[in-house]
């Protein structure tokens, strides 16, 4: 089959498209045949190797991970309630970028047959962690949000379920008028340029000078710690990714929040854990939203497996709009 691969850290070049061995489910996995892989910006911080979660250990070669769809090809022995035939989604740490994908079988998620492939690959993460990160939050009916990354592939679905809960005043953050217009056309209220020195200020005059309620941050860096001022009084920051800092994530000290605010962290597998029946509640909701036009997952591009290489570019030039995908 064939699998895309990196031998040593580096551009976009380093990823290369092999004829590799198909993979073997284990007891407890299960071989997906794959229709689509979302990309996503943590995947060009693996390719770097900046990617700041302590569970990404890989060794070379590597098969990049991501959000995948496709068909069940076979079950491990000790796999039951899934069956060969059966659409699923997953997110992998590794083992995305290739025309067979194994992963744990209690990961999975359904999707439905008549949902297309490159709009179904936000149900493995991208959806999910809108969901959970409003959630952890949470976001109260009425509260403020701000949204940083609006424009991205996590972003752009944070804006509209961040509507759909009921909040009273959604800011967004996106660098330039395209990506401004474009989160204004999913319902943010305020859209701010990142790159404007006063972005600060700009988000606290849209509140009036009170403060967010509720900050998304997938940013990191020196972003957080401004978010971090920038919350009213019982604020939360929900910090779930680390696009600016990489693996330079800023201490906090306690003398930031006695303001009363709280910062805390998301990780997808942990919400998953914690609280597996809200998880499978909004991947429920995100199907039907999906099929009723609630929700809009925007596709940047769509490219075929061979040309992943220019899909990391595209993500590196902070040059699109929603989620690029690969197809197999």
């Amino acid at each position: 089959m064939r699998a895309v691969r990196i031998h040593e850290y580096g551009p976009p070049d380093v990823l290369q498209v092999e004829d590799v061995p198909a993979p073997r489910p284990g007891p407890d996995q299960v071989l997906i045949s794959v229709e689509a892989i979302g990309v996503g910006f943590a995947q060009t911080q693996m390719r770097r190797d900046i990617f700041a979660a302590p569970m990404w250990q890989p060794s070379f070669p590597i098969v990049l991970g991501g959000d995948l769809i496709g068909v069940v090809a076979e079950v491990g022995a000790r796999v039951t309630g899934i069956a060969v035939g059966d659409r699923v989604g997953a997110y992998t740490l590794h083992g995305a970028y290739a025309e067979q994908a194994v992963v744990n079988a209690d990961t999975l998620l359904p999707v439905p047959s008549g949902l297309d492939a490159a709009q179904a690959t936000v149900l493995p993460s991208s959806g999910p962690i809108a969901a959970g990160t409003i959630g952890t939050a949470p976001l109260a009916q009425g509260e403020s949000v701000l949204v940083h990354a609006a424009s991205g592939g996590i972003g752009h679905i944070s804006v509209q379920l961040a509507r759909l809960a009921g909040a009273g005043l959604v800011i967004a953050t996106a660098g330039g008028p395209e990506k401004a217009a474009f989160v204004e056309g999913l319902g943010a209220d305020v859209v701010v340029d990142y790159t404007s020195a006063d972005w600060a200020d700009q988000v606290r005059a849209a509140t009036d000078g009170r403060g967010v309620d509720v900050i998304l941050d997938s940013v990191g860096g020196e972003t957080l710690r401004r978010g971090i001022g920038l919350l009213a009084p019982f604020g939360r920051l929900v910090f779930y990714g680390s696009a600016q800092g990489g693996r330079e994530i800023p201490l906090i000290s306690p003398m930031e929040l006695i303001g009363l605010r709280k910062v805390t962290g998301f990780a997808l597998s942990a919400w998953r854990n914690a609280r597996p029946a809200q998880y499978l509640a909004d991947h429920e909701a995100l199907v039907e939203n999906l099929r009723s036009g609630g929700v809009r997952h925007h596709i940047h591009t769509i490219l075929p497996l061979a040309d992943v290489a220019e899909a990391h570019k595209i993500i590196e030039s902070r040059a699109h709009r929603g989620r690029i995908v690969l197809t197999v």
